[in-house]
């Protein structure tokens, strides 16, 4: 399954959910919602600063990690981005690839 990295804050409910449920409970809720579509978490860290939540997960397909994503998003509580990755080997795939392009002003 492809994996992506999730960055997520919470907002406005969201932080009063998370200061009343604990780190705990809200990475449990978020597991249980990856795997109710088919993925799974590997990694969940809290940290401060630009980003609350830092993760680590797999999603069957793109259109499935879009889906869950805007369903968080439309909860108003979290706000995530996801951001695919790709192992070393895509790049070396990539690498090969010589596709024509021109820079503009060339």
């Amino acid at each position: 399954m492809p994996k992506y990295l999730v960055r997520a804050n919470y907002v406005g409910d969201g932080v009063k959910g998370l200061m009343a449920e604990g780190g705990t409970a809200r990475m449990e809720a978020a597991r249980a919602s990856v795997e109710s579509v088919g993925g799974t978490l590997e990694y969940f860290y809290y940290a401060f600063g630009e980003v609350d939540v830092y993760g680590i997960g797999e999603f069957p397909d793109d259109a499935t990690a879009t889906a869950w994503s805007l369903t968080i998003n439309a909860s108003d509580a979290v706000m995530v981005s996801i951001v695919p990755l790709m192992e070393p080997a895509v790049v070396d795939a990539a690498a090969q690839k010589t596709p024509d392009y021109r820079a503009p002003g060339s």
